[in-house]
């Protein structure tokens, strides 16, 4: 009899630390989402314009810092720079309780920034390099769920905190985060691939341009969807948007870990075209049914692309790069998230300020139609220089 071949093993001591340390991280991250809007507008008595400078600024840094992120993972070692980055994300809320003007706060902001870039980069490239290639998709699908659940239990923690005792006890405890995030990654080993790259330095690198544009494509949609269907439940005359928010939630919490495998099991190529084309079509049935029915429905259909394109697209990614490489794949893919979530919104106001609340969703689907046209060109491409490359094999002369 034949021994039937064992899996292999996804689940280490290491990664769990760095799924724990995660989680840390985004309670972290999450707190801030509520609290920081209404510092900045309460105490510091700032305007609508100036929550949103600050807010944004966060983002300004994580955008530019994660490519050079990987690239000093690729150097230094994952641990490293995930150290770096609580360091300046606990060091900067730290800040948040000193900070007593908006330029002040603009500051820490930044720096805020710059440590999510190092912290998420040099997490998401140890998890790869722990992953058995067979199951890279399904590691990252449950390295996932740490951002989710941290993202939906830090808000919480953050409004209790400022309810209880106000903005200074919100500050200290999402500092106290990031410290145990930084305590679970201290004994993380050094999970670089025994090459080290001895190359060019390299920020923007090329594996990572295709399936960036793919996940912007995506994520463009998404962030849309958080920014308008608060007004657009309005139009529906619903009470509030928190139960389509939290719909969304559970389907994406359910793929990602029910359905952790589907990634691997499909291939990234075909996950990722099934992603693009599922979130096409739920942006579509929201704005096609103008009804609270036809929001709950496409809310569903859209968060089972939304769950299937991020593992799907950063396995694609992985794949191309040389392993010692890897850092610097990841930091440039994660920076086209950061750009979706720039221009997302931004350019969807327009849409809807100019055609009116659906508009946003067709405008949404169309952007995901584009990403799916993007894979597509790759995979002609593919098959193409596969073809070519089999022409070219010399074929072994048969002897008379």
């Amino acid at each position: 009899m034949t021994r039937k071949a064992t899996r292999p093993r996804l689940v280490t001591p290491a990664f769990l630390l760095i799924a724990l340390s995660t989680l840390a991280y985004f309670i972290a991250e999450g707190a801030l989402i509520p609290t920081v809007p209404q510092y900045v507008e309460g105490p510091l008595g700032g305007s609508e314009s100036a929550v949103g400078i600050v807010v944004g600024a966060f983002a300004v840094t994580a955008l530019l810092f994660r490519p050079w992120a990987g690239r000093l993972a690729d150097r230094r070692g994952r641990r490293f720079v995930m150290l770096i980055g609580m360091v300046l994300f606990g060091s900067s809320v730290a800040g948040y309780v000193v900070a007593d003007s908006i330029s002040l706060m603009v500051v820490m902001r930044l720096l805020t920034g710059a440590g999510a870039a190092f912290f998420f980069v040099g997490a998401a490239t140890a998890v790869t390099d722990l992953a058995p290639e067979a199951r890279r998709g399904e590691a990252l699908s449950f390295f996932s769920l740490s951002l989710y659940a941290g993202v939906g239990a830090g808000p919480v923690l953050g409004e209790v905190a400022v309810q209880a005792s106000g903005y200074d006890l919100a500050w200290w405890l999402i500092v106290a985060a990031s410290v145990l995030a930084f305590a679970l990654a201290l004994p993380v080993p050094d999970t670089r691939p025994p090459e080290r790259d001895t190359g060019p330095l390299r920020i923007v690198h090329p594996a990572a341009i295709v399936p960036g544009l793919v996940i912007l494509a995506s994520i463009w949609g998404m962030a849309g969807f958080f920014a308008f269907t608060p007004l657009y439940v309005d139009e529906l005359a619903l009470s509030d948007s928190r139960f389509v928010f939290v719909l969304f939630s559970v389907v994406v919490l359910l793929i990602r870990g029910f359905g952790a495998k589907i990634p691997d099991r499909l291939g990234p190529g075909r996950a990722a075209r099934g992603a693009l084309a599922t979130s096409a079509l739920g942006l579509l049935v929201i704005g096609i049914f103008d009804t609270s029915a036809g929001l709950l429905v496409g809310t569903a259909i859209l968060g089972v692309g939304v769950a299937l394109a991020f593992p799907a697209l950063m396995t694609m990614t992985v794949a191309a790069a040389p392993p010692a490489e890897r850092g610097a794949a990841v930091g440039t893919f994660s920076a086209f998230v950061d750009l979706a979530f720039g221009v997302g919104p931004l350019t969807l106001g327009f849409v809807a300020e100019g055609l009116g609340l659906r508009a946003v969703y067709f405008a949404a689907a169309g952007v995901a139609l584009v990403g799916l046209v993007v894979l597509a060109i790759r995979r002609q491409r593919r098959r193409r220089q596969g073809a070519r490359a089999r022409a070219e094999v010399p074929v072994p002369e048969i002897p008379a």
